[in-house]
């Protein structure tokens, strides 16, 4: 092995050490432009850390979106505008600005079933992962056994750090269950905590005077309406179900 294989072997093994891998994969190329175009050592090393940044940032995006345990993908540019309720035609470029992020304010889609709430709310969670924010997707009732799990270990106060580390929480399917009184008080102090600092998305099949059917206790009712909707943007989702004509366009294809 001549000397040059034998170093560049060498800078291989020294960045898989340090976990460089945008140099490692961009080294060699690098090295041979620099020599071609007679590159000085400041703009070789400029590209080459470069090119590492860029490959970090990517990942780093891709990382956000994985722990953010989206149950699939949906992009915001994938919604068919035209079929979109009036009221989230009107907000949508608002919303998909994510300033209510940077301002910590809530935002609520609430309407019937097949309108588009969990594919905004997933479009916006993942816009916001690759703008560099912190995002949770989970549904209701996934949050509340968490929190009554964590409750009966003693970790309450552990998983209430950790969901307050994420700038998003998108809380999926608010109404499709009833909770018990336990699970009420816990999720109204959960999202409480957050109220004003940090941004949740909450989904919801009913409209507000129906939330007590959830809640059954009317005055957590009222004090969770209030907490949620200060300040929140509130998008009115009901509209023709997007899923039911893409299943009659799918039956008259049969």
């Amino acid at each position: 092995m001549n000397d040059k294989k034998k170093l560049y072997k060498d800078i291989e093994e020294l960045t898989m050490e340090l976990k460089l891998a945008g140099v490692k994969n961009n080294f060699e190329e690098c090295s041979k432009d620099a020599c071609i175009n007679n590159v000085s050592y400041e703009e070789f090393l400029y590209k080459l850390l470069g090119k590492e940044y860029i490959l970090r940032n990517e990942n780093n995006k891709q990382n956000r979106i994985r722990i953010a345990k989206f149950p699939y993908k949906k992009y915001i540019e994938d919604l068919v505008i035209e079929d979109l309720p009036v009221d989230a035609k009107k907000k949508l470029k608002t919303l998909s600005s994510l300033e209510f992020i940077r301002t910590g304010q809530n935002v609520i889609l609430a309407g019937n079933p097949g309108t588009g709430k969990t594919h905004i709310s997933i479009g916006l969670g993942i816009k916001a992962c690759l703008a560099g924010y912190k995002v949770l997707f989970i549904t209701v009732s996934s949050l509340i056994t968490q929190l009554k799990e964590s409750r009966s270990n003693r970790v309450l106060r552990a998983l209430e750090n950790k969901f307050d580390k994420y700038d998003l929480i998108i809380a999926d399917e608010l109404g499709y269950i009833s909770y018990d009184k336990e699970g009420s008080e816990l999720l109204f102090s959960h999202l409480s905590l957050r109220s004003g600092r940090k941004s949740t998305i909450v989904t919801t099949n009913l409209s507000f005077e129906r939330w007590d059917e959830i809640f059954k206790d009317p005055i957590m009712t009222a004090a969770m309406i209030d907490r949620l909707t200060h300040k929140a943007y509130i998008v009115n989702m009901n509209g023709n179900s997007y899923r039911l004509k893409e299943t009659k366009e799918w039956l008259a294809k049969q």
